[in-house]
């Protein structure tokens, strides 16, 4: 069970987004690159956890996002291990948009929902919009909620430069 009523309130599927209130909000939106490879590379990516892989954190199980699994996110902070339990609750995957959202199990450092869609433009430009819904997490981590927020902001800028470069790119 979620640690949080809004489950599905990223709405990766949507591209417009209007969030509920009691939370911090944050969406970005950028471009990636152009054009039928990058959108099939950064498709496939985001769609096999690539976006949170190739930003420093380890996901058990691995493999395709699938509604309804949970996972274990483990980030790496200097000596210390932060193992996130989530669970993917929304999976869009058509011609011009693919992505997830999970949300976060007890144990997660925080309480909400976060989003990763590629989605492309009818010219082929690639795009990557990030979403995330954030409060506090229960128990010990509520008093390291200040700390996490900055974290956040950390991983954030990770997540947008995680696509940007497919490998073998110039």
């Amino acid at each position: 069970m979620t640690t949080y009523p809004d489950v599905g309130a990223t709405m990766p599927a949507d591209r417009a987004w209007s969030p509920p209130d009691g939370y911090r909000a944050f969406e970005t939106t950028i471009v990636l690159g152009q054009g039928d490879e990058h959108w099939a590379w950064a498709s496939e990516q985001v769609l096999r956890w690539g976006i949170k892989t190739r930003s420093g954190f380890h996901v058990k199980p691995g493999g395709r996002v699938v509604a309804g699994d949970e996972h274990r996110l483990v980030a790496h902070v200097g000596p210390l291990r932060i193992t996130e339990p989530v669970i993917v609750v929304a999976v869009v995957d058509e011609p011009d948009r693919a992505g997830f959202a999970y949300g976060t199990l007890p144990g997660h450092p925080v309480s909400g929902e976060e989003a990763f869609v590629v989605h492309r433009d009818d010219d082929g430009t690639v795009h990557l919009t990030l979403r995330s819904l954030t409060r506090a997490g229960g128990g010990r981590w509520r008093i390291a909620f200040p700390a996490i927020l900055v974290a956040q902001r950390v991983y954030s800028r990770r997540y947008l430069r995680a696509l940007a470069t497919p490998p073998g790119s110039s």
